[in-house]
């Protein structure tokens, strides 16, 4: 038997992994917009969650074929979805739906999935880096331009920030090449290479490349001829580190499931808290530059969150515009001048120049 949504536009919001480290902070900044229901494979750890924000929590494993349903208007999805067994869930139901965790390669799946089982819903895949911000902010730097040629973006992640298992799951593909357009050519790249220096909020930070969804996206939306996603560690000699390992061959030939709590162990090890810090280089049509620095105190899992706030408030017609149809990523937004005051007002500190 198939997961069996259906849409009531009175009944909650389900967000699915509703009170892990994304989706608790998810659920903080949407429970006072919409009653929810938290979904995850141990309710009992959402139960104190669920009475601060006065949501109803019950189970939905995706490893378990346990059939789920539940009667609700809108679904974001803040952990990994394998099988594509809530995005198809969705679909049936005919149900908005935000996803907030997918990689390239599941974006691209999605959107065959959604070509084969046309949407009546919008699917709002806002998986570029941090709840699709990153591509938020391209999009509203290109308007202030008159459109744009060439976006690159640099991250710093702070290894003091607190990091659920699903966001650290890119570490698996450091050991697949991927596809990325520069100067309008599309060519296949390895990651963590093109390594080099950039400032980032006053911090001079060592990245290197890193598959991320809105390198696929933006040429599509935005129509630039470059655009690439590079990271790196808010300790530069952490980036070095690993940049070394990937000059032994170990992101190659440790690829298989036996290493795949070595390869994590590399970047999870979340603590207590720390800041997001991402810069947005977009470079006009006529060579003209605009330069974002997106900060929040709060840390990457809330500036994801805040990412899927707005998704949320795009699938359901509630930012003033009328809803996407079928798929949609997040630079599509129709409102590109009310993005930065939308993350101001969330508590997201975005510095242009």
């Amino acid at each position: 038997m198939d997961d069996d949504i259906q849409l009531d536009v009175t009944g909650p919001v389900l967000v699915v992994g509703g009170y892990g480290t994304v989706g608790g902070e998810l659920s903080r900044l949407a429970g006072a917009g919409w009653p929810l229901l938290l979904t995850g494979r141990t309710p009992e750890r959402g139960r104190a969650l669920a009475e601060e924000v006065g949501a109803e929590v019950r189970r939905w494993d995706l490893g378990d074929p346990e059939p789920f349903s539940a009667k609700v208007r809108a679904v974001i999805s803040t952990v990994n979805d394998p099988d594509d067994r809530v995005l198809l869930a969705a679909i049936r139901g005919g149900v908005p739906y935000v996803d907030l965790t997918r990689w390239t390669a599941r974006v691209q799946r999605a959107t065959a999935v959604a070509a084969v089982a046309p949407p009546r819903a919008p699917v709002l895949l806002s998986s570029s880096w941090m709840g699709g911000v990153t591509g938020l902010v391209a999009a509203a730097l290109a308007a202030e331009l008159g459109g744009a040629s060439g976006v690159e973006i640099a991250i710093r992640y702070d290894l003091k920030d607190r990091a659920g298992a699903d966001s650290v799951e890119f570490m698996d593909r450091l050991g697949l090449d991927y596809e990325v357009t520069e100067g309008g050519r599309r060519r296949m790249v390895m990651p963590l290479s093109g390594a080099g220096q950039v400032v980032i909020g006053g911090h001079r930070t060592k990245v290197a490349r890193i598959d991320t969804p809105e390198q696929f996206t933006l040429p599509l939306v935005l129509g630039v001829d470059t655009a690439v996603t590079r990271i790196g560690f808010s300790a530069n000699a952490s980036t070095s580190a690993l940049l070394a390992v990937r000059r032994t061959g170990f992101f190659r030939w440790g690829r298989g499931d036996r290493f795949t709590s070595v390869r994590r162990s590399m970047l999870y090890a979340p603590g207590e808290g720390g800041s997001a810090l991402v810069r947005i280089d977009v470079r006009g049509r006529s060579g003209e530059r605009r330069t974002a620095t997106v900060s929040d105190p709060a840390g990457q899992a809330h500036l994801t969150a805040v990412g899927g706030l707005l998704g949320l408030r795009r699938v359901l017609g509630e930012d003033g515009a009328p809803v996407p149809r079928g798929v949609a990523f997040p630079e599509m937004t129709p409102a590109p001048q009310d993005v930065l005051a939308a993350l101001e007002k969330a508590g997201v500190k975005v510095e242009v120049a």
